[in-house]
């Protein structure tokens, strides 16, 4: 059982008892702030929520910090493709490494539009056709901010997920380069971020406070832990109230 999820059974129980946190809310370990959309991305800004999960996920790992991350949320709308970009703009600034995001959520895309580009010619591409993964790449940011943006989405864009093309193509991106974070659909809605999730080191769990519900986030929780896929962090999206010191000195 990973530490997130313990940590979650422990903050249930201390939530029934404390009314400083709000009742519908699901704690999770790292609260953070998304970007909001239709708005592009700010690359010199970086909150300190992002900084702080990008140091504990990827900088300050003892070992080996995972290289490929899928983000998916619990439920539709918890902001998942804002974190995803405040992450990979904030790891781009805090390493010389290449960083690549990748959008396969093909349910409802809107990473480029957060970085101001078209989302023409993009991962969907990648699988579909021959060619260089990089090509199919566009530089956002610094010299080492990379996105991969959906392509051109079809009705049957999904199935491109759990295709022998998707190994292929994530062997590829894995090797080009250092670190690749990737947005995908809620898991309560689709299968498509545990297809995703075999070929990664792991997976990040968004969920929004005020909505996401206990039940559902120990369902996506118990899903993952059945198909052996790691949980890297979680984190708490669009919180509006403070979490007490008792809790967040443990975070």
């Amino acid at each position: 059982m990973s530490r997130h999820y313990e940590l979650l059974q422990r903050l249930e129980e201390e939530q029934e008892r404390d009314n400083d946190i709000s009742v519908d809310a699901v704690p999770f370990a790292l609260p953070i702030r998304e970007i909001e959309k239709g708005h592009p991305v700010d690359l010199q800004l970086a909150s300190d929520e992002a900084l702080r999960l990008v140091q504990q996920l990827f900088l300050l790992q003892a070992g080996d910090p995972p290289s490929v991350v899928v983000f998916a949320g619990v439920d539709h709308g918890s902001g998942c493709t804002g974190i995803c970009a405040s992450v990979a703009a904030t790891l781009a600034k805090s390493t010389r490494k290449q960083v690549c995001l990748v959008e396969a959520n093909f349910r409802s895309p809107s990473l480029a539009e957060l970085f101001g580009i078209s989302r023409h010619r993009g991962f969907t591409d990648s699988l579909l056709y021959e060619g260089p993964v990089r090509s199919f790449a566009k530089a956002v940011g610094p010299n080492n901010l990379w996105l991969i943006s959906s392509g051109s989405v079809a009705v049957d864009s999904p199935a491109l997920l759990t295709s022998e093309r998707l190994r292929e193509r994530m062997a590829e991106i894995r090797a080009e380069f250092d670190f690749v974070i990737i947005d995908a659909p809620p898991l309560t809605e689709y299968s498509d971020a545990i297809a995703i999730s075999a070929h990664t080191s792991g997976l990040v769990l968004v969920v929004e406070a005020g909505a996401s519900r206990r039940e559902a986030a120990t369902a996506a929780v118990e899903s993952l832990r059945m198909v052996n896929i790691p949980i890297l962090a979680a984190v708490l999206n669009k919180r509006t109230f403070p979490i007490p010191p008792k809790i967040s000195k443990r975070l």
